[in-house]
């Protein structure tokens, strides 16, 4: 058996975890990142495709013996059509990719989870505070932007139509801006051992917003958000019952509304308030790139695995335990 993803986002990490389970691993790339992925010995085989239409007959070859790990960048690279074109299978719900890229959807299923979301405007002539405007997809935050009142949002909206960022307004989420530490709780579901186990949580680090605190008070610079790293973080303990909770409420709601459910890993993007409450202003409904810090495991993954227990290994495990016990077509769409 094959395990496939595409070079970007968190593909060493998948690919080692699935070496380490045993598996034969192919990346799949642009040519000019052949170079670079073929220096990793977990890497059997390094594809380099010269369009996204190659790339997607490639990862087609591999329908009978392979399984394709999908990331956040699987996509924003290859297409939302091109995607649909894949016949080889995808560990996880393929039908999650539909909700992760439409914002408004996104946070529809948050709210039914019974998750505290931030207020939502849509219309700018409503807004009456802080606010951030994002972009459609799994762009890391480019485009994203911070309105102080209406005038604002509405100024940065017509620069996103300008620059044709955007079609229309619609395309876009207004939230209020929530004042608190980011935090983005990492979750593994698994349908095999019918748990749900927090694997992690990182904090993303942001340009130019979080280089802006090193400048002088008297330059002023727009600030943006896209996203460059990310930094690990442990949580106060007494947080992780509420945690596991909106985990649990997910899970729950996205078997009811997109069947056959959650899969595997997923990320619920958070801000603690300084008075200890929970909004979540996004989901990712696979591996995020946060996970990427645990390549030995983090502190919670120990907990379950008593062992070195990355996302992507987590992801190897359970496909060979699907495997030992004759349930892969459950964890595969």
């Amino acid at each position: 058996m094959y395990i496939l993803t595409i070079g970007s986002h968190s593909s060493l990490q998948i690919l080692h975890g699935a070496k380490k389970e045993g598996f034969r691993t192919v990346l799949v790339t642009p040519e000019k990142r052949v170079k670079f992925y073929t220096q990793f010995a977990f890497i059997d085989e390094v594809y380099g495709y010269k369009n996204e239409d190659e790339a997607v007959e490639y990862i087609n070859s591999f329908a009978n013996n392979g399984i394709l790990i999908p990331h956040g960048s699987l996509v924003e690279y290859i297409g939302p059509e091109r995607v649909n074109k894949i016949k080889t299978k995808i560990f996880g719900n393929r039908n999650l990719f539909e909700w992760e890229a439409n914002q408004k959807k996104k946070m529809s299923l948050l709210k039914n989870a019974k998750i505290k979301i931030p207020e939502q405007f849509e219309n700018p002539e409503d807004i009456d505070r802080l606010v951030i405007v994002k972009l459609p997809g799994a762009k890391g935050g480019r485009g994203y932007f911070i309105a102080r009142n209406k005038n604002e949002a509405k100024e940065g909206l017509n620069k996103l139509l300008e620059q044709k960022m955007i079609r229309s307004i619609d395309e876009v989420i207004i939230q209020e801006y929530v004042v608190g530490v980011p935090m983005y709780f990492q979750f593994f579901y698994s349908i095999i051992l019918n748990r749900l186990e927090i694997i992690g949580i990182d904090i993303r680090y942001e340009t130019n917003i979080d280089g802006l605190r090193r400048l002088p008070p008297d330059i002023k610079v727009d600030p943006t958000l896209v996203v460059i790293g990310n930094i690990p973080a442990v949580a106060r303990e007494s947080l992780l019952p509420t945690v596991y909770e909106y985990g649990e409420n997910f899970v729950n709601t996205v078997k009811e509304l997109v069947p056959p459910g959650m899969i595997g890993p997923f990320c619920l993007e958070s801000v603690v308030t300084d008075q200890g409450d929970i909004v979540v202003f996004e989901f990712s409904g696979r591996i995020v790139a946060g996970t990427n810090l645990y390549v030995n495991g983090s502190p919670y993954s120990w907990l379950y695995w008593d062992e070195p227990m990355s996302a992507g290994r987590r992801i190897g495990r359970e496909i060979k335990l699907a495997i030992n016990s004759n349930k892969l077509d459950q964890v595969l769409t």
